[in-house]
């Protein structure tokens, strides 16, 4: 049970990852809008979404040509405000 844990906050380690969590926050998203959005290259962004999606964060939908992404679990907004709120107390 603990290395789950530990792989799951791995996948949360990364301040991109954690960036286009706050992007989708927003709501469901292409990569190519996230891409705009988050300011980094498509296959970075690519490549993050899909540690979020094998980690279970992410839901994908495909819509015509397009993939759309978006939060599988909103518990992973409330983790993360309780971490800023931690961090912002130290």
């Amino acid at each position: 049970m603990l290395e789950a844990v530990a792989a799951q906050f791995r996948a949360l380690s990364e301040p991109a990852r954690l960036s286009l969590l706050q992007e989708l926050q927003q709501g469901e998203a292409t990569v190519n809008e996230l891409t705009q959005s988050s300011g980094f290259s498509q296959a970075n962004t690519s490549k993050h979404l899909a540690m979020l999606h094998a980690a279970g964060f992410l839901v994908r939908k495909k819509r015509g040509t397009s993939v759309r992404y978006s939060i599988a679990d909103p518990i992973v907004n409330e983790l993360c405000r309780l971490m800023c709120a931690r961090v912002g107390k130290r």
